[in-house]
């Protein structure tokens, strides 16, 4: 990923029932109560569901557990100390100390290592940005995908946008690969999960016994 960044995150009751004339108007040529209200009821955009958010919010967290490069509650100084002597583009993901977010992305740049919060809303993960920005920002099911994009798209000039920072001179931003926390080293079978993942776009096809495609799709990312 390259980014440019400015400066271093009802329920209706069932048709018929006595309560389904709620919102209705009385018609005066009729008699009896209008649909027009119901109508508008039934096109208004269905609720979002509390429920959806802890499954999303549940599967990215196991999908970062599984990664070893997920850092958990490690502050930005820390985060700093150990991205110091990486090579630039070299990331990990942590908690957010912010209190409206829950995760932050952490990576070395060619002026030392920064941070990016990322939102998260109605099942739905991005980086954060400007509001001017915000717009053309992606935006994905879980982190995973959201890192695994950018770091596929290295180079890709689509993905040019603008990130806060305290400063407002411009700070490239590149994804290029995770930093592990030790002593959480990758196993062997997460290993060659990752070489087939890389290797074939549908794993699931492949002929293979079901406990180890089952084990294949528990995490379904090239990183």
């Amino acid at each position: 990923m390259i980014l440019c960044v400015q400066g271093p995150r009802g329920l209706l009751p069932a048709p018929g029932t006595e309560a389904a004339a709620v919102g209705t108007r009385p018609d005066p040529h009729r008699g009896f109560s209008s649909t027009a209200s119901l109508h508008c009821i039934h096109s208004s955009p269905p609720l979002w569901d509390p429920t959806n958010d802890l499954l999303s919010i549940a599967q990215t967290f196991h999908y970062l557990d599984t990664s070893g490069w997920y850092w958990g509650a490690v502050s930005a100084s820390e985060a700093r100390a150990v991205l110091q002597d990486t090579q630039e583009g070299t990331f990990l993901v942590r908690d957010s100390s912010h209190p409206h977010y829950m995760l932050t992305l952490s990576v070395k740049t060619g002026r030392g290592p920064t941070n990016v919060r990322i939102e998260y809303s109605h099942g739905q993960f991005r980086l954060d940005s400007s509001s001017l920005v915000k717009p053309r920002l992606l935006a994905f099911p879980d982190v995973l995908s959201l890192v695994q994009h950018y770091v596929k798209s290295n180079k890709a000039e689509e993905d040019i946008c603008s990130l806060p920072q305290p400063k407002e001179n411009a700070l490239l931003l590149k994804l290029i690969r995770p930093l592990h926390r030790r002593p959480a080293c990758p196993s062997l079978q997460h290993l060659v999960r990752l070489a087939i993942n890389r290797l074939t776009p549908c794993p699931g096809q492949l002929p293979l016994p079901r406990p180890l495609l089952l084990y294949l799709q528990e995490y379904p990312f090239q990183l």
